[in-house]
């Protein structure tokens, strides 16, 4: 059985001023982080993305978040703390209680650890809850046994709560996958699903294109329902089919819907009538879903590639990264909240099928990651 443990700190037995003195500019942070307003900035988001995999950054942006860089401003670490809303299982108890404020999540870059930076992040965030009013600190869902032993040495945190990891997820959700093409992503959601490693059940597959390999794919691993429905646009409205399509994806009562390689525009009676519904798009988006920017880890401002051709355009424009969304459908295309992301740098003179064979493995586990979050956020 695999637990996870959310843990506490007495915000008031820590040390105010704690920090290393060698290291000035942070602590000069951790003195004034509970009065640190400012937004964290589009390329330390996009770092965190390319550094721990794909989901911190949604949490970062919906809280404070303290960085600590090198000398040339390049993000070495960060610590994110009152992050809100967040939908996690795991604050549904003493999260929820008065006084008591969000920690977390923290990461260091891997060539930085073992030097402090970890443990001065720590205390710039704590010292934050503290400055807005907090009296415990709830250090969430740490799953290792060393790093538990670290938050107890370095701000006495104790163990709150326990979670079976199993138990959060009581039932196996009963998935769709809508798809058009080769279904590479599919057979990475089918492999998953029958390892255990996703505690799901793809009781249908639904395709708009009679010819689609991702068809074969299903029939072979025993997917239940497998259905194609396409749009002969000579003979049938587009608002017929949009609800035919309906209620053929209706029919097996999916818990979630999700699209992985789908080509077609979905109607907004579609969306609405779906709210557990997952689109993975081959290009990093923002946060922000008004914006038509997306910065990169290496600060380069580049266009937020949306629409059915994102890697070609990218590859027309002569761009230095792509990489791929996991973000929930809504009716604005390619516009929906982010859930998951990782960019990816593109080669000099790779072709579009180089290029795609780097990015589909990176899409594999960012649909897997996105897949998991969203098990844990469900009610």
């Amino acid at each position: 059985m695999r637990e996870l443990f959310n843990l506490v700190v007495d915000l008031g037995r820590l040390p105010f001023d704690f920090a290393c003195p060698e290291r000035s500019e942070l602590r000069e942070r951790s003195r004034r982080a509970q009065d640190d307003s400012v937004a964290i900035d589009e390329r330390t988001l996009a770092w965190i993305d390319d550094e721990f995999g794909g989901t911190w950054s949604s949490e970062a942006h919906a809280g404070s978040t303290v960085v600590a860089r090198d000398d040339a401003g390049t993000p070495s670490g960060f610590a994110t703390y009152d992050a809100k809303g967040m939908r996690f299982r795991w604050l549904r108890g003493l999260a929820l209680e008065p006084g008591v404020g969000v920690f977390g999540p923290i990461g260091v870059a891997r060539d930085r650890r073992r030097n402090g930076i970890g443990t001065e992040l720590l205390f710039a965030a704590l010292n934050g809850l503290r400055g807005r009013g907090y009296s415990r600190a709830l250090i969430a869902a740490v799953g290792e046994e060393k790093i538990i032993d670290w938050y107890r040495h370095a701000a006495g945190a104790e163990i709150a709560e326990r979670y079976d990891v199993a138990a959060l997820v009581p039932r196996r959700p009963r998935v769709t996958v809508m798809v058009s093409g080769s279904g590479t992503n599919l057979q990475s959601v089918l492999d998953r699903s029958r390892s255990g490693e996703l505690p799901i059940d793809v009781v249908a597959v639904v395709s708009n294109n009679a010819g689609a390999f991702a068809l074969e794919r299903a029939k072979k691993a025993g997917v239940p329902s497998r259905r194609v429905v396409t749009w002969k646009r000579k003979e049938e409205a587009r608002e017929a089919y949009d609800l035919r399509l309906l209620e053929e994806v209706r029919a097996d009562e999916p818990d979630l819907v999700l699209m992985l390689g789908w080509m077609h525009l979905l109607s907004e009676p579609f969306v609405r009538a779906f709210p557990s519904l997952l689109n993975v798009h081959p290009a990093f988006l923002p946060l922000e879903p008004a914006r038509d920017d997306v910065v990169m880890p290496d600060g380069t401002k580049m266009p937020a590639y949306r629409g059915p051709d994102a890697v070609g355009d990218a590859l027309r424009d002569k761009q230095l990264w792509t990489g791929a969304t996991v973000h929930t459908v809504t009716a604005d295309t390619d516009r929906g909240p982010v859930v998951a992301r990782k960019p990816l740098p593109v080669t000099a003179g790779e072709t579009r099928d180089q290029l795609m064979q780097r990015l589909h493995p990176l899409e594999h586990d960012l649909v897997a990651t996105a897949i998991r979050r969203w098990l844990y956020e469900q009610p």
